[in-house]
């Protein structure tokens, strides 16, 4: 059965300013909060507002450009109407910054569920639900115990009273696991500053190989943290970092070798990025991208290209057969590794290490050796890739 939610964004701080538009991750705290319920499989997503503010206005368009189902209604009985019959509706309160793994528990289920965490100082901020546990912030009601709340209450406190219904209910209750509990319900701006970092955290990806675990965190961690703030979408840098590696293979067959070695050297963390970025607006990048696996292919045109133009200044036909070879043995070696957990597979031949690796040879001028180390580093990770996962399939 289809998913709806249901959103609070009315309660104000002590200055007066809407918790609901409160930065978050470089965006605001309801966007993160209708990402999370959009990701869950919420639609419609409804935000209950007392006023509409341009700044919530504004954030409700980004999303909406995003291909996300945000409907901004002031009055509770609209809010109920925008619900099908029977739909189970996803609660989450004004304020919340959900735990995501939580509220996808939540979303699972076919009854009303309330989810719960400890009655401890840590969750004070949190309503009480009994001596013992705290509501979470997140519930999933029906449509039709939403509509008799709103027939009984019109719009006054509708989150509240609607929780308060569900548990008398019998709403089954969910207990936060073990990493489920860091929810926070925020009172100012700063109460989301620990939160922001967790999920800064959260999307560092698994660091693949050497070039993204030792040399390029830093430079990443940097431009996510000020691209986040921005408009920039992810696919933006996938499609710049295939534009910079074209632009190297092309200015390879033109001679302009460090040039174009500086492009691919530049395009090397846009992929990491992007997919930070992606993960903190909670839309992910399938593996299946176009643009992220063009990366590969783009690079070994790049590769051939350099071969190319060092065996026609010099270095013979040996030099666009080494690189063509480099290119066969690095693909080979991606084939056999993929699908099996490899032991020191960060230092096997990838795209980021062999860039980053070539700074060396690059900086000497030494351009047929590099093609002849890329040979060796790609053939000697093919032989590495192939025993390694021979013994584990022994073992």
């Amino acid at each position: 059965m289809a998913l709806g939610a249901l959103i609070g964004a009315y309660q104000e701080d002590d200055n007066g300013g809407l918790r609901a538009l409160y930065p978050l991750a470089g965006r605001t705290l309801v966007e993160y909060q209708v990402r999370c319920a959009a990701a869950a499989g919420a639609a419609p997503i409804v935000v209950l507002v007392e006023r509409l503010p341009v700044a919530l206005n504004e954030a409700l368009e980004r999303l909406r450009e995003e291909g996300l189902a945000v409907t901004a209604v002031s009055d509770s009985h609209e809010a109920a109407s925008r619900f099908e019959a029977g739909m189970p509706i996803l609660l989450m309160a004004d304020g919340l910054a959900p735990d995501f793994g939580l509220l996808t528990r939540v979303a699972e289920h076919a009854e009303p569920v309330v989810a719960l965490v400890p009655d401890d100082e840590a969750h004070q901020a949190f309503e009480r639900i009994d001596a013992t546990s705290r509501w979470a912030g997140i519930a999933l009601v029906d449509a039709a115990t939403l509509g008799s709340t709103v027939a009984m209450l019109g719009d006054w406190d509708l989150q509240s009273t609607l929780l308060r219904r569900v548990v008398q209910g019998g709403a089954r209750r969910l207990i936060a696991g073990e990493g489920e509990s860091g929810a926070i319900l925020a009172d100012r701006p700063d109460d989301l500053a620990g939160f922001e970092r967790r999920l800064l955290v959260a999307t560092r990806g698994a660091r693949s190989d050497w070039a993204s675990r030792y040399a390029l965190p830093a430079i990443e961690e940097l431009a996510t943290e000020r691209l986040m703030e921005s408009r920039v979408k992810p696919r933006w840098l996938l499609i710049s970092a295939l534009v910079l590696t074209a632009a190297a293979a092309f200015g390879f067959t033109r001679g302009w070798l460090w040039q174009s070695y500086l492009l691919l050297l530049l395009a090397t963390p846009f992929d990491l990025v992007a997919e930070r970025l992606a993960a903190l607006r909670l839309r992910p990048l399938a593996p299946s991208t176009l643009s992220l696996r063009l990366l590969w292919p783009f690079a070994g045109v790049a590769l051939v290209a350099l071969g190319w133009w060092v065996g026609n200044h010099g270095g013979g036909w040996g030099a666009t057969l080494a690189a063509i070879t480099a290119g066969a043995f690095a693909q080979a070696a991606r084939i056999e590794a993929e699908g099996t957990e490899i032991p020191g597979e960060i230092w096997l031949f990838s795209r980021r290490n062999a860039i980053i690796g070539a700074a060396p040879f690059v900086i000497a001028g030494w351009w047929t050796g590099l093609l002849v180390a890329l040979v060796l580093y790609a053939g000697g990770s093919l032989f590495a890739a192939q025993h390694l996962r021979h013994r584990l399939l022994r073992d």
